[in-house]
């Protein structure tokens, strides 16, 4: 008892102290962005796991939003607070300059629209040109000013990279280039490179798969390309909002050179290992085997983050195919009956389902000024309108006008007639478009990934982005397997529905037909 009382005053301090530290971190949630391949991934999580401690709340990591369009647009709109960035990037394609531009000239320029650059992490990433070394010995190719002796080469290249100011236009100009290029995804292109589908394709110099698949990295003998030096841009705000995590950020500087990054850029795309386990070796300073953490496909279908993906699909499909009915079936009553009303409203209905998802996407993002969940809902839904649209037009033009009309001879309403009439006999036709668009909602919902809405696309975007096609089957099939279930959900409900009707139909039978004899 006498050494609890005398502890007694150093727990308090101790308590006191550690309250005093939890009162210190940074009170809110800072949100970190990534691009869509795999450095960014892993940056990102450096990012998060670096600024943690000093945090009350977990940053939150937005990965995989997009090409730098995209999560440059988050940036400004405040959907994340920072990202990795690089100075090449940032020069000629926010900046639109021309000239290699400072780290002062940069800030300057960034000032105004409310962002800064810092933090130079230490390593260029830069673009290049590759091709397989046995075609470039062949063919007597070194040098990027080689290839335009050789119209004849196939040229893959991401859709980024072909429409980037600082990509194919200027280097076909700088260097005569007379292909015509295909845009290939980046996590494919390698594989389309292996397999002899395409001849040259564009590279980050950091990417792992360069030494693996025994590439040629072709000299830019004209000095092209600026230097991509990986730096962080983030909102100007942030280091007053988050101190703390600002600080811990700062000591990153000058981490990570390029063999550090091409390693870990290795081990996710050569062994799978989790971004979140590869920040986390990285930041403990252990060396770990290049393979460790590598899972199955098993592990991977089943991993922690089923029941989140799973619960954010589901909310983004009901969320959005509800809306969806709100609008449509109040919509389809109104314009039924009016021929000119309903062919414009169908019409559309249509043309909005002819957006390609992307640039739907796209421009609801410069719309709300917003990225996440929701602009994916925006878009969900209006592309749930036309199947519930047309179908509740369609159910309601199938109704018999004699019904119309003996209705209204019982002196029933419009409205009355409306709703115990036209609706009920009109109610299969509905569900099966609602039928229809929650089937469009289950596969459209993966596109949600793209722009940090979460769902079982986030697991599609990751596996394209390492072409891990384990994980992209194991987003995959959740999203097959919950349309199926929806298929047989409403399967369900409308073999209910018909044995009902089954049944009241013979009571009515029963109830009409003459009675029995009895002797």
């Amino acid at each position: 008892m006498l050494l609890m009382l005398l502890l007694m005053p150093i727990l308090i301090m101790a308590a006191g102290a550690a309250q005093a530290a939890a009162d210190a971190r940074d009170a809110g949630t800072l949100h970190i962005g990534s691009k869509r391949f795999t450095e960014s991934y892993i940056l990102a999580e450096i990012l998060a796991q670096t600024a943690a401690p000093a945090t009350r709340e977990a940053p939150r990591v937005l990965q995989g939003l997009g090409n730098t369009a995209i999560v440059f647009e988050a940036l400004r709109a405040g959907s994340i607070d920072v990202y990795a960035e690089y100075v090449g990037t940032i020069a000629q394609e926010i900046l639109k300059s021309q000239q290699t531009l400072t780290l002062p000239q940069m800030r300057e320029r960034l000032a105004p629209l409310g962002l800064g650059v810092d933090v130079p992490l230490g390593f260029n990433d830069g673009y290049a040109l590759t091709m397989r070394k046995a075609d470039a010995a062949r063919l007597g190719i070194r040098k990027l000013s080689d290839l335009a002796v050789h119209p004849q080469l196939r040229f893959g290249l991401s859709n980024e990279f072909i429409g980037r100011a600082d990509g194919w236009r200027g280097l076909a100009a700088s260097y005569g280039l007379p292909q015509s290029p295909t845009g290939l995804d980046h996590g494919l292109a390698y594989d389309a490179l292996a397999q002899g589908r395409t001849d040259v394709i564009d590279i980050y110099t950091t990417d792992a798969k360069i030494e693996a698949l025994d590439l040629l990295v072709l000299v830019d003998d004209r000095n092209y390309f600026p230097r991509y030096d990986a730096v962080l841009l983030h909102r100007l705000d942030v280091p007053q909002r988050f101190p703390g995590a600002w600080a811990a950020i700062g000591k990153l500087a000058g981490s990570i050179d390029e063999t550090e990054m091409i390693r870990m850029n290795a081990r996710a795309e050569l062994h799978g290992v989790p971004f979140d386990r590869i920040a986390r070796d990285h930041l403990g300073g252990q060396p770990v085997d290049a393979a460790s953490g590598a899972s199955g496909f098993l592990a991977k279908l089943f991993g922690p983050d089923l029941l989140r993906l799973t619960l954010q699909h589901l909310l983004l499909v009901g969320v959005s195919v509800l809306v969806a009915c709100a609008v449509a079936i109040p919509t389809g009553v109104a314009v039924a009956a009016n021929p000119r009303a309903r062919t414009l409203v169908l019409g559309v209905a249509s043309l909005l389902q002819t957006v390609p998802s992307l640039a739907m996407l796209a421009v609801l993002i410069s719309m709300t000024g917003r990225i996440g969940v929701l602009p994916a809902l925006v878009a969900l839904t209006l592309y749930a309108l036309l199947p519930i649209l047309r179908n509740t037009c369609t159910g309601l033009a199938e109704v018999p006008p004699g019904l119309r009309s003996a209705a209204l001879g019982l002196g029933l309403t419009t409205g009355q007639s409306l709703r115990l009439i036209d609706l009920p006999l009109a109610r299969p036709t509905i569900l099966s478009g609602i039928r229809t668009a929650t089937s469009i909602a289950i596969g459209t919902a993966t596109i949600a990934a793209f722009i940090g809405a979460g769902g079982y696309g986030e697991r599609i975007v990751t596996g394209l982005a390492l072409n891990d096609h384990g994980l992209l089957m194991a987003g995959a099939l959740p999203a097959a397997a919950l349309a199926l279930a929806s298929e047989l959900g409403f399967e369900a409900a409308a073999w209910r529905r018909r044995r009902r009707l089954a049944l009241t139909s013979a009571q009515d039978a029963s109830a009409m037909s003459p009675p029995r004899r009895v002797r």
